[in-house]
């Protein structure tokens, strides 16, 4: 029998130049590059489950993927590969931690919250313009915010999801939903234990409709209720999107 340590590792990306997080046949995914990486530096093939889908041009300051190794690193063999790993990898990636785990750990499935935060910009910026999506009109932050706290009376998100996903349910469990002002623009914080493909955009284009008065914040409650995707708002760009935390009941929160 082949012993085998299991390792999570924590990273951010910048996702504009990639297809998301998942490695794809005819796109650049991070997955791919970070198992290149991965690959070059023990020289043998390494795969990684992530814990879970980033949609292309979406960011993670945060993110865990796991994998197995047949030794266990030293903490200073710990050091010297986040260091490598690091180099090898481009600029618009970064590992920050490894970690040994239980063999049974599972990055996806073993998350208990997860939570995403985007942003919007209202003057044209250059520096932004990958990271936040600039909106030119007025947006009423008091009805936004009396439609978001709207979602926290709902577990089906059914009218949220992206048609024909695959879940295996729409049930999530939405602890914090809420925007926050900021010098040049709003941020959307959203937590919960686990989201719906495509769910985050589509929530914050719906919210939008909300602040520029196409819909009343009550009317939050049809759509939920409808189910139904055509319902709700179109999603907004990924630009703004970045998935800032992931939880795990092992890993002590820094």
């Amino acid at each position: 029998m082949i012993f085998t340590q299991r390792y999570f590792i924590e990273l951010a990306y910048k996702g504009t130049a990639y297809h998301g997080w998942q490695k794809q046949p005819n796109a650049i995914a991070v997955q791919q590059v970070l198992e290149q990486a991965l690959h070059t530096y023990f020289r043998k093939p390494i795969e990684t489950l992530g814990c879970g889908r980033t949609d292309a041009g979406v960011h993670a300051t945060q993110f865990f993927a796991h994998f197995d190794l047949e030794e266990t690193l030293s903490e200073e063999q710990a050091i010297k590969f986040i260091k490598a790993i690091n180099a090898l990898l481009p600029y618009d990636m970064a590992i920050k931690q490894i970690i040994a785990v239980a063999a049974q750990a599972h990055a996806r499935f073993d998350a208990t919250l997860r939570a995403y935060q985007y942003h919007i910009h209202f003057n044209k910026d250059p520096f932004k313009t990958d990271n936040s999506w600039l909106i030119k009109d007025f947006l009423d932050v008091e009805a936004m915010n009396e439609a978001a706290k709207i979602i926290l009376s709902y577990q089906d998100f059914g009218a949220f999801c992206k048609s024909n996903a695959d879940n295996f349910t729409n049930i999530c469990e939405v602890s914090q939903s809420q925007w926050e002002i900021t010098p040049n623009g709003m941020v959307y914080h959203v937590k919960a234990n686990r989201f719906l493909r495509n769910m985050v955009r589509a929530i914050v284009g719906t919210l939008v409709e909300v602040g520029k008065g196409k819909m009343a914040p009550a009317n939050l409650h049809q759509i939920i209720q409808s189910q139904n995707r055509s319902a709700a708002g179109a999603s907004v760009p990924a630009c703004g999107l970045f998935l800032t935390e992931v939880a795990y009941p092992y890993i002590q929160k820094k």
